[in-house]
């Protein structure tokens, strides 16, 4: 094997044999796919680069930025190559060349550099977010390493051939994504938004996989009237780009629009499943919970104390002083704020009533204007703290399964099952049987509107359930017809499927070996049908694309894009295809960031979360106080 240092590419595979002595060709095997090619180093280098004509494939498991470094590895070889064949005439003259660009280029120190950056900043109005992107820190080392004779692109290159190009990069990354579709199955995710400052109402359509989120689409709907019959045109279009024979459900909020267009596509394509957002569901819960008329007062309670301690400093001063903990921003599910907001006056209980009976507390009630009686009787009272501890009981629960559900993370196999403990948790809590019976009215009513087949099927498919009295459960049952009817295409497929579910409850061959009913609490539900399931084919099948879906779209409805990108009536001028792969780039730049090592920690944590960084999220100062470490 070649020891020149331009053979960058043997750093990136395992050599594990030759044919012929002295021989450029080898055996090699690739460290980040772990495929096997014999060939020389070009193969080696066509294979890390994308390149295609010489026998090899590209590498599927290169990502953008690992794929842009090899890139200017290459660039930096060819150019050593080129510096070395051009012989010292040359070499004496691009010197010169040099010395003149170092004239013109006066030394400058990094307080300089750094103050034109700002600049850049101010004069153009870009968020200051933009400095924590991977993407700046990426262009301004490759402006470094280039040197001091770039120019960077105009206007015209930048919205022709350099937006092409990236595009086509995008596309490239994204394949393995869509090529897993066909395999895992996907959800089409729909979401109405209007972005900040234009005015503008979109719906954005997504694709969600196990193996990353893929942006299809930004439609502009401001000037279009919004009911079902348009929204299912815009589904139906993404249907037919993604393949219907891919897609297991649609997830959109539960608005009587969306709804009538997940009825007309299921019309229309009888194998795909509408589903309503259940994060959307669990919230309008928690919202009937929160309503009841004993529940009214403690919220109010506990709002009150926060608002009148942050609007005393000598108040906030002191209960710090008594907690011995720190006041920080915290980032919270704003739907669950009600309950975060209670739990956090509980854990300062003490505190709270040590700040009450203080000679410090003492001393601001003589100089205070405002009435502290009523704070004092809530805090040094047993009623609000009584209250607030069996509201906590009754909601954690399903604040739990909200965290669970809100996000892109696959959860259909733990929806039923989460809502069935968050029930019994209430039961469990302690509370009187008239009050049980008002809150399990409230929570099956809104249980029958939010179960759908899917959420039933994957309660039955998920390995963790087993055992958990499914086939007796009427609903569940229901579901699984339900589901069978819309996934069989013909009464034989179906019977399969029901007698392949009978073998799979009897335990029957590798679905009761000893290590399958070992992994069945302690390994990923899709991973467990992948390993045992092979004697129950077409259940696997079924099993591998429920237990692979999400069910929520709360995490698409975050800000986390540059709304102000969207402006389409300042980018017309670009025409209709540039503007929709501008738009396409955007966003499928910022979610193949989700998927980099580094995205939770370091410079650029989490440096798409624009609602984080900007306070654009439901950002609280609700008495946010957390132990000191």
């Amino acid at each position: 094997m070649s020891s020149e240092p331009e053979q960058w590419g043997w750093k990136h595979v395992s050599v594990f044999g030759g044919f012929d002595k002295g021989s450029g060709t080898k055996r090699w095997k690739c460290n980040h796919c772990n495929i096997c090619y014999n060939g020389s180093y070009s193969r080696v280098r066509a294979h890390l680069l994308g390149a295609t004509g010489v026998g090899v494939k590209s590498c599927p498991a290169i990502d953008i930025s690992l794929s842009e470094t090899f890139h200017l590895l290459e660039q930096e070889r060819i150019a050593r190559k080129s510096k070395i064949r051009s012989g010292k005439p040359k070499s004496v003259k691009r010197s010169r060349s040099q010395s003149s660009l170092t004239c013109l280029w006066k030394p400058i120190t990094k307080e300089e550099v750094d103050d034109i950056v700002a600049r850049c900043f101010f004069a153009n109005g870009l968020s200051f977010n933009l400095a924590c992107s991977p993407h700046f820190h990426d262009m301004v080392k490759a402006i470094a390493a280039f040197g001091p004779g770039y120019e960077a692109p105009m206007t015209e290159k930048l919205e022709s051939t350099l937006l092409g190009k990236e595009r086509g990069r995008i596309d490239k990354a994204l394949l393995p994504v869509r090529e897993s579709w066909a395999h895992t199955g996907c959800t089409i995710i729909c979401v109405d938004s209007w972005t900040d400052t234009s005015s503008c109402n979109l719906l954005h359509v997504f694709v969600s996989s196990p193996r990353g989120v893929v942006f299809l689409k930004a439609v502009d709907t401001t000037k279009e009237e919004k009911n079902g019959e348009f929204i299912s045109q815009v589904l139906k279009t993404a249907v037919l780009e993604v393949g219907p024979t891919h897609i297991v459900q649609i997830v959109t909020d539960a608005l009587f629009a969306f709804k009538l267009a997940g009825t007309l596509i299921q019309t229309e394509f009888p194998q795909i499943f509408w589903t309503p957002c259940i994060s959307h569901s669990l919230v309008l819960l928690l919202e009937d919970i929160y309503g009841l008329d004993w529940i009214k007062p403690i919220i109010l309670c506990a709002k009150g104390i926060q608002q009148y301690i942050l609007n005393n400093h000598a108040l906030h001063a002191i209960i710090t002083q008594h907690s011995k903990l720190e006041s920080r921003k915290t980032y919270e599910n704003k739907f669950a704020s009600n309950f975060i907001l209670v739990r956090t006056i509980v854990d300062l209980k003490k505190a709270l009533q040590q700040m009450i009976v203080s000679d410090d507390w003492d001393q601001w009630k003589v100089s205070a204007s405002a009435d502290s009686s009523s704070l004092e009787a809530a805090i040094l009272g047993s009623e609000f703290w009584t209250g607030a501890n069996l509201m906590l009981k009754i909601g954690e629960s399903f604040v739990k399964l909200l965290t669970l559900v809100d996000g892109d993370k696959p959860c259909m196999g733990d929806i039923y099952d989460g809502w069935n403990q968050a029930l019994n948790a209430v039961k469990a809590s302690g509370i009187d049987d008239a009050l049980y019976q008002q809150l399990q009215q409230i929570i099956n009513n809104r249980w029958d509107i939010s179960l759908y087949p899917l959420h039933a099927t994957g309660y039955i498919l998920n390995p963790k359930h087993f055992g958990k009295g499914q086939a007796k459960d009427k609903e569940v049952m229901r579901g699984w017809k339900i589901t069978l009817d819309r996934y069989g295409y013909d009464a034989t497929q179906r019977r399969i499927l029901r007698e392949q579910l009978s073998a799979y409850w009897r335990q029957d061959g590798t679905l009761g070996e000893e290590d399958a009913l070992d992994c069945r609490d302690n390994m990923d539900p899709v991973a467990w049908w992948e390993n045992f399931g092979s004697e129950a084919p077409q259940l696997q099948t079924l099993a591998i694309r429920v237990l692979n879906q999400t069910s929520s779209v709360a995490s698409f409805q975050g800000n986390w894009c540059n709304s102000d990108f969207l402006h389409f009536d300042k980018r017309n001028k670009l025409g209709t295809e540039k503007v929709e792969d501008l738009i396409y780039i955007h966003y499928n730049l910022r979610l193949l960031g989700r998927r980099c090592s580094n995205y939770l920690s370091g410079v650029t944590r989490m440096w798409n979360m624009d609602e984080i960084n900007q306070g654009n999220c439901d950002v609280r100062n609700n008495l946010a106080f957390v132990p000191t470490s």
